[in-house]
């Protein structure tokens, strides 16, 4: 995958890879988009490399190599907005509801499962679980679905989606781009960075499940 994605991030084309996969991911949680988010992330930090070792003689080579890599200021806006037209899409169609579209949610067995597991803590709601919500994986997809369902108000919901969305794109990119930096835009650095992506979700969909604190009478 990643030698796929190494023809695309020479163009400007690669911004539209990430942010149709942020998209879609909302209805398709097998996607990786957060992978490709950082793996972009970590052939932007080839450049660097390429000017220090380049130095002054080779400093015309190391500039157009600037020119073919991903932008991390781009990608994080890409991701972000995708991530919230995403959002936007899937609250919109839970909404508005029909058997066809229930039968096709409950075709996907991740989005059940993620359904059975979160289904206790969107009833509570919250901007906090929306936010939280979009590290978890499938999280995204139950508490957008699960706000249109519901007919939460759009103030209630868009809003936080919107924060959500930056603040993982940032984060994806953060550890893609931190990660190749360090470790190397090779497989090496990319991999460690999706463990911790990983690992980072793992946590989130534990904080999603707990149960709310009981309240002092």
């Amino acid at each position: 995958m990643l030698e796929d994605l190494g023809s695309w991030t020479g163009t400007p084309w690669i911004y539209a890879v990430i942010g149709l996969s942020v998209l879609l991911d909302v209805f398709l949680p097998v996607l990786p988009s957060g992978v490709l988010v950082i793996a972009a992330a970590a052939a932007a930090t080839g450049t660097q490399g390429a000017v220090d070792a380049a130095g002054v003689a080779g400093a015309a080579e190391a500039a157009a190599s600037a020119a073919a890599t991903p932008d991390v200021v781009l990608l994080v806006l890409s991701a972000a907005t995708a991530s919230f037209l995403g959002d936007l899409v899937a609250y919109r169609l839970a909404w508005r509801g029909g058997v066809r579209f229930d039968r096709a949610i409950a075709r996907s067995r991740r989005l059940t499962a993620a359904q059975a597991r979160f289904g206790s803590a969107l009833v509570r709601g919250g901007g906090a679980l929306v936010l939280l919500a979009r590290f978890a994986p499938a999280g995204r997809s139950v508490v957008s679905l699960g706000a249109g369902a519901t007919h939460r108000r759009g103030q209630e919901f868009l809003p936080w989606s919107a924060l959500a969305g930056l603040t993982w794109a940032a984060y994806s990119v953060g550890l893609g781009y931190f990660g190749g930096h360090w470790l190397g835009a090779g497989w090496p650095g990319t991999a460690v960075s999706v463990l911790v992506l990983f690992a980072g979700g793992a946590g989130a969909a534990y904080l999603v499940r707990r149960p709310a604190a009981p309240t002092e009478a």
